[in-house]
């Protein structure tokens, strides 16, 4: 029986879930996709394209899973069968200190962990009404101990993941005397892999709505490996084919459309004169703006430069807080003068604005409204993570140094595989962490709907459906806030750098989500950022403030959403209850 007394905490529930979920989107996809961004492999459009299908993808097939520990086993729900309307607003109160600090760590540029909001909201709420007795703490019953134990264990694994997957391509392939032929030979393997590892999540015991759990292990291994030999074998007649000819034979000619051509480019004639005048990149340059330490030294920048545009610095803050101007020299007033040029001159997009007139001119109304939509994937990622007008990125030219330039056509055969890693950790994201948001509100709609508590049921297809939309949904608005945060900010991204990262915090993931463990995709990322930036062999090489910053959001997370979940609840189960004095009739 529908509780309908309870319809507006359904309706708040509705609503806090799905903040929540766009807070997922805007702040945890980063953990799928700033590599691949940050290397050049995806483009941002691209990226939030690929994204969207693939985090949709994982939460309807295989986020119930993980969505039923989130909601059975933090919090003994038997004690609330005799009131399941008190479990339904404690649950809404999870969401709201959930989504309010994901709200604020996001505004932030905090890359926080979604899991941690969503453990201590529940945690909060359990304490306020049950006491700390009334939360599973222990590890036998997939209590909060796990949980806190996957805190330190996923880090540790993915970067040991990661840093082993990155060791065997730089000693394999990227450091052998010819990079480019060893890479042929790995990448069809990786491909099967990857491969494997995505048809591992989906029948391994994950998708419960494609009926898979009748399968035995047979049949599951068999899935998995026919499907890993299948993607090798078409790599090896279709793919490599097409980078042999693109790569070794360099045909600027070639489309991408060539590669269903399979094993018939090998017998293509000749690769035809570049005409005079047309100049076309065959490959981009994958670390094009990021300094070697030769290129830093051979810079070899005048101190009297650098002293100049300090004094300019030093100017401009003591015009800004009204103290005296310090005295300077004849050429650093020309320095200044060269800065401040044309400031006062009016740029061609002011020019434009003023023609096109006011906003609300029916010419302008659509353009406002494609911009707004389209603000999210027009943003520039990379050159916003080279920016240290931050505190968290400064001297990232140093940290970037410190790591290895490696062969540059050889790195564009692993952007295809950091695609397909991306796209696999992406699925994985959002079976993991679509639990997040849809976990307190199928225990909402459960008990709305029928007024009890169920120890077991399915989470419903739309709850997952809705949580995943809203997912997508903050990924393509507001994404990039932790995008240009992670990547580049934490140490030099490539694409081979990238796909070590990715396929090491994927593999993190599919184990958790196979033993129901929901852990942080954002601490999997930047364990296996870390392990990946160890094998450069300077601890320099990583940007320490970053990863401090990142365990600073973790640690205050699970306390925060905590405690305004739990004062919320206690408040609204303690309040007093007012009733009307009763109106006196001729009086």
């Amino acid at each position: 029986m529908a509780m309908h007394d309870y319809d507006y905490l359904f309706a708040i529930g509705m609503l806090f879930a799905f903040l929540d979920a766009w807070n997922i989107g805007a702040n945890d996809v980063a953990n799928s996709f700033a590599t691949s961004v940050s290397s050049r492999s995806l483009t941002l459009i691209q990226a939030m394209m690929i994204a969207s299908v693939m985090e949709f993808g994982g939460a309807i097939l295989v986020g119930g899973r993980v969505a039923d520990t989130i909601r059975n086993k933090i919090v003994l729900v038997e004690n609330f069968t005799d009131q399941p309307e008190v479990l339904m607003l404690g649950m809404v109160c999870a969401l709201v200190g959930s989504s309010t600090w994901l709200t604020i760590a996001t505004s932030l540029g905090m890359p926080v962990s979604t899991t941690h909001c969503i453990v201590g909201g529940v945690i909060g709420m359990g304490i306020a009404t049950l006491g700390a007795d009334g939360v599973v703490w222990g590890w036998d019953n997939k209590g909060v101990a796990q949980i806190f134990g996957s805190w330190f264990i996923a880090p540790a694994i993915a970067g040991a993941f990661a840093a082993i997957i990155f060791s065997v391509t730089k000693y394999g392939v990227l450091k052998r005397s010819n990079p480019l032929k060893w890479g042929f030979v790995m990448v069809p393997i990786y491909f099967g892999i990857t491969s494997g590892i995505l048809t591992m999540l989906i029948v391994w015991k994950g998708a419960a709505s494609l009926d898979l759990d009748d399968w035995n292990t047979g049949q599951i291994v068999g899935c998995i490996l026919g499907v890993a030999f299948g993607v090798i074998i078409l790599c090896v007649l279709f793919f490599v084919p097409f980078l042999h000819r693109r790569l070794v034979k360099e045909d600027w000619t070639i489309k991408w459309y060539h590669i269903f051509y399979g094993p018939a480019l090998y017998m293509r004639g000749p690769v035809p004169d570049m005409p005079e005048g047309v100049q076309v990149n065959i490959i981009q340059d994958y670390y094009r703006g990021h300094a070697t330490r030769a290129d830093l030294e051979a810079a070899n920048i005048k101190a009297s430069t650098i002293a100049d545009m300090e004094h300019i610095k030093r100017e401009r803050d003591a015009q800004k807080n009204g103290g005296e101007v310090p005295v300077r020299d004849e050429d650093s007033i020309e320095v200044e003068k060269q800065a401040n040029a044309g400031i006062n001159t009016k740029s061609l997009d002011n020019l434009e604005q003023e023609d096109a007139g006011p906003w609300y001119a029916p010419k302008n109304l659509l353009k406002i409204a494609i911009d707004a939509l389209m603000h999210g994937v027009r943003k520039d990622v990379i050159a916003e993570q080279g920016r240290e007008s931050s505190r968290l990125a400064s001297n990232l030219q140093d940290v970037h140094a410190r790591a290895a330039h490696f062969d540059n056509k050889t790195e564009h055969l692993y952007s295809f595989l950091q695609v397909l890693t991306a796209a696999t950790a992406s699925f994985a994201h959002g079976a993991n962490d679509v639990a997040n948001a849809v976990g307190p509100l199928s225990t909402i709609y459960l008990v709305w709907s029928r007024g009890t508590i169920a120890k077991k049921a399915d989470v419903p297809i739309w709850v997952l459906a809705y949580g995943g939309a809203a997912i997508v949904i903050g990924l393509w608005t507001y994404g990039y806030n932790i995008m240009r945060n992670l990547g580049n900010r934490l140490t030099l991204q490539s694409p081979s750098r990238g796909f070590s990262m990715e396929l090491g915090a994927a593999v993190t993931v599919v184990m958790a989500t196979r033993l129901s463990l929901p852990v942080s995709t954002t601490q999997c990322i930047v364990g296996a950022t870390m392990g990946v930036a160890f094998c450069n062999g300077d601890i320099k090489a990583l940007n320490w403030r970053m990863v401090a910053w990142c365990y600073a959001g973790w640690i205050f997370t699970l306390p925060i959403a905590g405690i305004i979940s739990g004062c919320l609840m206690g408040i609204i189960i303690n309040a007093p209850h007012w009733t009307p004095p009763a109106v006196v009739l001729g009086a």
